[in-house]
């Protein structure tokens, strides 16, 4: 059983599709059936069977399939250290992104990372806050850039507040927007606890809900059109939208702000392309 095998046994068992699996690995069905009988022979037992619409594991399957997946992450860090050897900034970066800060700050960044260490190759995953925490948890990725707060055992440093702020097409009083159409769209959890518990703080009554959007971004545009007012973090904002925004505070009178954090494994620090990432974030806030 080698590191192609490995690979084989983790898709495999991410799609439980042969067919789909075939597709991410570029190789043909009879090809990869015939890996996976041999590797069936090898061990002496049957490793999944199939069911309507794909296949399902054994037990001695799903078994080999988190062992498979083991040895790709020992693999790849036994590479990162190997990299981290040779004296210099080089090797692979593998970031998980909070998909805000990916969409309007992460670009800029790398672009201006990669000038000062040209030798740095970047992995990037994206998704919900939420979904980076799974990734960092499984050392899927080395570092995590995740917004709200969020339970970790290992280290993290605040990289910057951010303000929540009520959009409109046209001018609002906010203590009488109760019966204003209020558009909502898709978030993370913390996000959306963050803008519930403004409200819940500030009105006696929910939201006039009109619409759901399925992106930050759809609903934005709706606003822009005059269909109702949103609550969005400033990070999505632009001077040419040419809206209306206002902060947003507490009965007491404190803004409301989202934290954007860094977070890692302490060993993570003994690469260099971790541990020059994170200062070159504390260095240059202003990106």
């Amino acid at each position: 059983m080698d590191e192609k095998d490995w690979n084989v046994l983790k898709i495999l068992y991410e799609e439980k599709n042969i067919s789909h699996t075939s597709e991410r690995l570029y190789v043909s069905q009879p090809a990869l059936t015939y890996r996976l009988k041999n590797l069936e022979k090898e061990f002496g037992t049957p490793l999944f069977f199939k069911v309507k619409g794909g296949v399902e594991f054994t037990s001695e399957g799903a078994y080999l399939a988190q062992y498979a997946e083991e040895m790709i992450n020992h693999l790849q860090k036994t590479k990162d250290y190997m990299s981290n050897l040779q004296g210099e900034v080089r090797g692979t970066l593998r970031l998980g992104v909070s998909s805000n800060f990916a969409q309007y700050k992460l670009p800029k960044i790398l672009k201006k990372y990669s000038l000062q260490y040209p030798n740095v190759q970047f992995n990037v995953n994206t998704g919900w806050s939420t979904d980076i925490m799974k990734l960092l948890d499984s050392s899927k990725v080395q570092l995590g850039i995740l917004r709200g707060n969020h339970d970790w055992y290992g280290e993290k440093q605040l990289l910057h507040k951010e303000k929540l702020c009520l959009i409109s097409s046209e001018e609002v009083d906010i203590e009488k927007i109760q019966d204003l159409p209020f558009i909502n769209y898709k978030t993370d959890s913390s996000l959306d606890s963050l803008i519930k518990g403004w409200w819940h703080d500030r009105y006696s009554r929910p939201p006039l809900v009109t619409m759901e959007t399925d992106r930050q971004e759809t609903c934005k545009e709706m606003v822009k059109n005059g269909l109702g007012i949103a609550i969005v973090p400033e990070i999505c904002l632009e001077p040419s939208d040419n809206l209306y925004n206002y902060e947003l505070f507490y009965r007491n009178g404190d803004l409301v702000e989202r934290n954007t954090w860094i977070m890692y494994n302490e060993d993570s620090l003994r690469l260099s392309t971790v541990k020059n990432f994170i200062k070159f974030l504390n260095d240059h806030p202003e990106i």
